[in-house]
């Protein structure tokens, strides 16, 4: 009766063993392919931010030429302003 036991216990353990090689088998292999996906990923946003790395100086550009026009937007909404004189109250009709 003992060997019996012993055996089914044995027998038990090796199954609960396959059945956890099995699992981390499984395990391992998504990881896998996680990295290799995640690898992918890291290599697409490289790529993004070199091509964007032109951007922050044409927007530095741009900036300073908008300011420039706005600038001169409202030297000639001051002009403007002055040369219709006082302001009037709004018709209603």
């Amino acid at each position: 009766m003992t060997a019996l036991l012993v055996t089914l216990t044995v027998v038990e353990i090796v199954l609960v063993l396959v059945v956890l090689v099995y699992y981390l088998v499984r395990i391992a292999a998504s990881l896998r392919r996680t990295s290799v996906l995640l690898g992918k990923v890291a290599f697409g946003v490289r790529a993004i931010e070199t091509q964007c790395e032109v951007i922050g100086p044409s927007v530095l550009t741009i900036n300073d030429q908008l300011t420039g026009v706005a600038d001169a937007l409202a030297e000639l909404t001051d002009l403007a302003e002055a040369a219709a004189g006082p302001a009037q109250p709004a018709r209603r009709l």
